[in-house]
């Protein structure tokens, strides 16, 4: 009686070909570059520099030669190091995560624009370092040492099938995060990005609609990065992220404030001046016996519907305040309101 093993698990540029009771299956495996280089996420630039420079020190081919571990654990330092030393890539990697990111991006995109050779040349490392990465990527360039994978073997492309995990659409895309302030959703607006695309700074205007949410992408086509073998150019996808603002909260398309009111206030009604996310102040009425919690709405100041036209809402949240400190004149004038049963 023979024994087979119940799972094998063979890796290949990135991907796990796993072999479980006769099926095969192809699994992405997922790098945590941050790990990879023993940084935390919070880690500067300049920390990140330092660790690469004392792990490629360490595994360097020429403190191992011959050892094929330490071969592979260079590459993937330098992977890492490709991809957390490029500010664009680094944002897209801690927005989209290790598995997301590595669904975009392909070897040839994490190396476009990593300049090898200088990098080697800055902390010392011979010319036996970018010959490794030469051997392993076939069609590098020897002058630059820029990553280039047009002609890299594809251990999954399969006659018939045609699957081959690099040469998806996907993976020609770029994703870019614009900050906004709330103020910036009440009207449409112009912004001007720079975005790296294929190793150069790229500049373009896009439309940002008002009212836009948290979360939302604009889609640019054919601005991505440049098809392979003629195939058509992938898309630039700007993901929107809104600050945080210190006085005004965003729900859907309505917009709270709070504002506190003296007990007085409360009581007897009065007015109060509110400020808008328009820029603008509103004075409105406090009614007599306005609880605390209590609700005022402002009627279309809210954001832009993207869909549809209006306006949300505005809300003012009103709390009635309780002061900490009284002084002889108010203790006396709380005293009377208590004896008169209030």
């Amino acid at each position: 009686m023979s024994l087979t093993p119940k799972s094998v698990q063979i890796a290949i540029y990135g991907w796990a070909l796993t072999h479980t009771r006769g099926l095969y299956q192809f699994t992405m495996t997922v790098k945590d570059y941050y790990s990879i280089l023993g940084v935390s996420r919070s880690a500067s630039a300049e920390d990140i520099k330092k660790s690469y420079r004392k792990l490629a020190l360490k595994y360097h081919p020429d403190r191992n030669p011959g050892n094929r571990d330490a071969e592979s654990r260079f590459k993937e330092i330098n992977e890492a190091y490709a991809v957390l030393s490029n500010i664009e890539k680094k944002k897209q990697y801690d927005t989209f995560g290790a598995e997301g990111f590595q669904r975009r991006f392909s070897q040839e995109d994490i190396f476009r624009g990593f300049d090898m050779g200088s990098i080697f040349r800055e902390f010392g490392f011979g010319a036996g370092s970018q010959n490794i990465f030469t051997n392993f990527f076939t069609g590098t360039e020897g002058g630059k040492g820029q990553f280039n994978s047009f002609n890299r073997p594809n251990p999954f492309k399969c006659q018939g099938q045609g699957f081959d995990p690099y040469d998806t659409e996907k993976r020609k895309d770029i994703y870019y995060e614009l900050h906004l302030d709330l103020e910036d959703l009440t009207a449409d607006r112009q912004k001007t990005i720079s975005y790296d695309r294929e190793g150069r700074t790229e500049k373009i205007s896009v439309k940002v609609p008002a009212g836009i949410a948290d979360g939302q992408k604009l889609r640019l086509h054919g601005k991505g990065h440049g098809g392979f073998n003629g195939s058509r150019a992938g898309d630039l996808y700007i993901v929107i992220r809104v600050n945080k603002h210190g006085l005004f909260r965003r729900e859907n398309d309505d917009i709270y404030v709070k504002k506190e009111i003296r007990f007085s206030e409360a009581a007897l009604g009065g007015e109060l001046e509110v400020p808008t996310i328009y820029g603008n102040n509103l004075k409105v009425k406090i009614a007599p016996g306005t609880q605390t919690n209590s609700r005022l709405r402002l009627k279309g100041y809210g954001l832009p519907h993207m869909r549809g036209g209006g306006k949300g809402d505005a809300y003012v949240e009103i709390n009635v305040k309780v002061p900490e400190i009284l002084s002889d004149k108010q203790r006396l004038a709380v005293e009377g309101i208590a004896a008169a049963g209030l």
